[in-house]
Order: C-alpha cells, then structure tokens, then sequence
C-alpha cells in the first residue's frame, strides 16, 4: 500500500555531496543544535538504541531496532538491524532505509538523493542521503522522512 506522503519542495540550490564513499554532505550542513535535536527525537522511538554506525564514517551514530521491533523487509536495513545513521557534526546528512515511493518524493522535491553505491549494485535502490536540515523548518521535515524510515523498518507501513 503506497504511503500518502507528501513533501514541500526544499528551498535553494542543492548540497553538494561526494560522487563515492564515503558519501557525504559538503556543504550547507546542519548546525550541531539541529543534529542533536535531531539524533534525540530518533533515538526516543520505541525499540531503537543509538551506537556506532557498523557501516559508516567513524563517528556517525547509527540507530539500531530492538529484535522485536525489527519487523520490516530486508531491504529496510542496511546492516543488521541499522535503518538510519546520523554523520558526524563535519556533516550532519543522514543516510537511512526509504521504501520506494516515499525515496522518490525524497529525490524529486530535493530533500536528498540516491547513495552512489546504488548505481555500482552494491546496495538496495531505496539507500537514500537526506540532507542535514539548516533550520528549524528543516529539522521537522526530515524528522518526518527519518519516521517514515523507521515506520518502514517496523512494518508500520
């Protein structure tokens, strides 16, 4: 069942990002405050436990599902029970688990774009980056989309 899920365009140019792992955001980066709020909301759902991404950049704080919670598709995760992981405050993107339709809304109103290691095969198609927000009105935005990735993850959907 497709997700009714609707984004506001994102404002201005878009980020510049790198081509290639590490995958990361160069430029209009999240202010550290806006990535602490974020990474607390996250870390306060149900079932999930913030360590160390087993996947990412030293420092990026990876959220991980209890088992129980765990009851997604496969492709809901990128290692183990990571559906999401914030990069370190350099950054401040996110990369996270989308289903298809709502990756699509994602790329098509600006929010974020495709990992690169998609197009080598060597992830699922919906491993998406999503921007760090700069601002308040970003923060919600995205803290909608990480719900969504988590929704996924928890097959809420």
């Amino acid at each position: 069942m497709r997700d009714v899920f609707s984004l506001p365009r994102r404002a201005g140019a878009t980020p510049r990002t790198t081509p290639t792992n590490p995958h990361q955001q160069l430029d209009q980066n999240a202010p550290a405050s806006g990535q602490e709020a974020l990474f607390e909301r996250v870390r306060a759902l149900p079932g999930v436990t913030a360590q160390p991404s087993q996947i990412s950049v030293k420092g990026a704080r990876g959220f991980w599902l209890s088992r129980e919670r765990a009851l997604g598709p496969p492709e809901a995760f990128m290692i183990g029970q990571e559906f999401a992981h914030l990069h370190p405050v350099y950054d401040g993107s996110l990369h996270m688990m989308l289903p298809l339709d709502i990756a699509e809304e994602v790329v098509t109103k600006g929010w974020g774009e495709v990992h690169p290691a998609v197009r080598r095969g060597a992830m699922p198609p919906n491993t998406m980056m999503i921007y760090g927000p700069r601002d308040e009105a970003e923060l919600e935005i995205v803290w909608q989309i990480v719900q969504r990735s988590y929704a996924f993850a928890t097959a809420q959907r």
